[in-house]
């Protein structure tokens, strides 16, 4: 019978890496008061002897699971998902387990997870959906470190990590005025919705530096393509003119270009056009490609997390933390360069 293989040791690590045992198990298990450079020298000695930390003597010794739980309130994922994402990328470089439970906007579900959660002692949870607007804390005096990602909490000691959707408003009018358009329309969605609200008063207030106004004032509708078709008609019936169109999400644009390229406006050339989200399903399929406002989804989750590791370590980060947008041009508001023009 062939030699059964013999796993790699704490002890082996540490004799490759020309340090004590208790070293070894320091830098391995994030303890102690080390150098960095040593830390790195262990980790590299157990990847070369393919050394794993065992989970069970882990959570023994330091009393953690290294597990956390996430609770989602959004059934269809459009904004959840890339930030579970970007959430599970920080947390499994920390070697973190994740438990993920969706509440269905459902308060007994979401208390049902949160008793769950506890008796499998997580040692942290992140909580998301699908708006913005602040909500009620999951629970009071829970055990465990709590942050809210992409929606936040209503509670100023809690942590929450949200989008600049004023900063990304504000970008969306900045470059639309710097292409030299300034009589500027917003379509956006239900008044009722806190991001609705935001974008708009944000590009009005961004116009006003400028000494503009808004083109009519702001339309407030669904988050739909039908709603985008249904305004167009609108704004031609306000009679004030426009040459661009800022809107408050990327299906909503996509309507709008829509309903222009069937009364012969030509986007960009005759009317400019903006979304929010960048959604990739929206921004690809309009015609022509739309320039759109990108929330970082994935970076936010990842900020999320890591602000959760630190909690778990004891450096809490309470109040409202706002990560900047960014703007993704595409042909909605350049004009394409005619070839033989240069």
């Amino acid at each position: 019978m062939g030699k059964l293989e013999r796993h790699a040791t704490i002890a082996d690590v540490a004799a490759l890496a020309g340090v004590s045992v208790g070293t070894a198990s320091k830098a391995l298990n994030g303890r102690g008061s080390l150098r960095e450079e040593t830390r790195v020298r262990v980790r590299e000695a157990a990847r070369q002897l393919s050394f794993e930390v065992n989970a069970g003597a882990r959570s023994l010794h330091s009393g953690r699971t290294y597990t956390v739980g996430m609770i989602t309130m959004d059934t269809i994922g459009r904004f959840s998902i890339p930030v579970l994402m970007g959430a599970e990328d920080a947390l499994g470089a920390g070697q973190m387990s994740v438990f993920l439970c969706d509440g269905r906007d459902d308060p007994i579900r979401e208390q049902y997870h949160v008793k769950t959660l506890l008796s499998r002692r997580v040692d942290g949870i992140i909580v998301t959906g699908r708006r913005t607007e602040a909500r009620a804390p999951i629970a009071a005096g829970l055990p465990v470190p709590v942050v809210y990602a992409y929606i936040s909490s209503s509670d100023p000691q809690d942590c929450s990590v949200v989008p600049d959707e004023e900063g990304g408003a504000r970008k969306a009018v900045e470059h639309l005025l710097a292409i030299g358009r300034t009589r500027i329309a917003h379509v956006t969605g239900p008044e009722h919705h806190h991001s609705a609200r935001v974008r708009a008063s944000s590009a009005a207030e961004r116009l006003g530096e400028a000494g503009l106004e808004l083109s009519g004032p702001p339309l407030f509708g669904a988050w739909s393509e039908v709603w985008g078709r249904q305004a167009v008609g609108m704004l031609l019936a306000g009679g004030t003119g426009f040459d661009a169109v800022f809107c408050g999400s990327d299906q909503i644009a996509r309507g709008v270009a829509d309903a222009l390229r069937a009364i012969g406006r030509r986007v960009p050339e005759d009317v400019a056009l903006v979304g929010f989200d960048n959604w990739d399903v929206m921004t690809g399929a309009s015609q022509p490609p739309l320039t759109s406002v990108d929330m970082n989804l994935d970076g936010l989750g990842r900020t999320a997390a890591e602000m959760l590791l630190a909690a778990i370590n004891g450096t809490h980060s309470p109040g409202r933390h706002a990560r900047p947008c960014r703007l993704v041009v595409r042909e909605s508001t350049t004009v394409p360069l005619v070839p033989g023009t240069l």
